[in-house]
């Protein structure tokens, strides 16, 4: 059985030995097997950016070209739970696609499930995609995440169009200083207490629900107030937990810290922490809760 994939992405997995037009053997024990080409655009995403970016005008669906902030697109197809073929797709590597977002192949007459996955990406990250329920970042940091899974059958030779719609499954949190900070501040800690870094494509949600840690530089803004993302995947659709935001020297020691409990997070929204995060005398035991999804969460602490 041959399996001949076409891909309009990112970068053709080194591993498969596939590159641009060209064709990769899977499986060869049935040369006589039909197959059928099969054609899958990645055309929109089910969002609202007026709910993530906190203003604007609602948008049902946005196309993946015009979407910058996807700079990777992984596209991979299971039969029985094995790994028929993967491919990643790369915005800034356009030798690996001929139209972003669109993936042309030859699959045998089969039942597959189709896994497709749109990140941000940064150089550096390590994504990994293993099977329908199953994909994590595993470098510092996650990324704004989109994905969709769905069954595909293959009964003839005749050509198949699929169009896949992705949604957001990532919630992001915004971090603003009130106060200016002290030259000595290179960096902050942001750890979560609870959900994480891998999530099961299929239900969107975290695998892993024990938090982790990242760090920021930093975006300064005005007199030198701060203003830093970050992204978690949610055991459930919301989830509270505790954020610990840490301030660093140059040699990693702790100048300041904020204990921040209950913080509400949601998919596909933005929770923002706003008050004075580098003033060691500031107490973070008392603050706000905004819970207006639809225009974002702030947490004053």
């Amino acid at each position: 059985m041959k399996k001949h994939f076409f891909i309009a992405a990112v970068m053709l997995l080194a591993a498969s030995g596939c590159t641009n037009e060209s064709e990769l053997t899977v499986v060869e024990n049935n040369a006589e097997q039909a197959t059928a080409p099969v054609t899958v655009r990645v055309s929109d995403f089910s969002i609202s950016m007026s709910e993530f970016s906190g203003g604007g005008t609602t948008r049902a669906a946005q196309d993946v070209v015009d979407y910058t902030d996807v700079m990777a697109i992984d596209l991979a197809f299971y039969e029985d739970g094995t790994e028929v073929y993967k491919h990643t797709q790369l915005r800034s590597d356009n030798s690996t696609y001929t139209n972003f977002g669109e993936f042309s192949c030859d699959l045998p007459v089969g039942n597959y499930t189709l896994v497709v996955i749109g990140r941000g990406y940064s150089n550096g990250d390590v994504f990994v995609l293993t099977s329908p329920t199953s994909a994590a970042y595993t470098t510092e940091r996650a990324r704004e995440t989109f994905c969709a899974t769905q069954d595909v059958m293959v009964t003839n030779a005749a050509p198949l169009d699929l169009s896949v719609t992705l949604t957001r499954v990532i919630a992001r949190l915004n971090i603003l200083s009130t106060d200016v900070h002290s030259a000595s501040v290179t960096r902050i800690r942001t750890t979560y207490g609870a959900g994480g870094k891998s999530f099961n494509p299929t239900t969107g949600l975290a695998t892993v629900n024990t938090g982790f840690a990242l760090t920021n530089s930093g975006y300064w803004e005005g007199e030198g107030t701060l203003h830093i993302s970050n992204y978690t995947f949610l055991a459930t659709d919301e989830q509270t937990m505790t954020i610990t935001l840490e301030s660093l020297d140059a040699d990693e020691n702790v100048l300041s810290t904020k204990v921040i409990p209950n913080v509400p997070l949601k998919r596909n929204r933005v929770t923002t922490l706003s008050g004075q995060l580098f003033t060691t005398d500031a107490s973070a035991a008392s603050f706000k809760v905004e819970t207006d999804w639809l225009e974002g969460n702030t947490v004053n602490y």
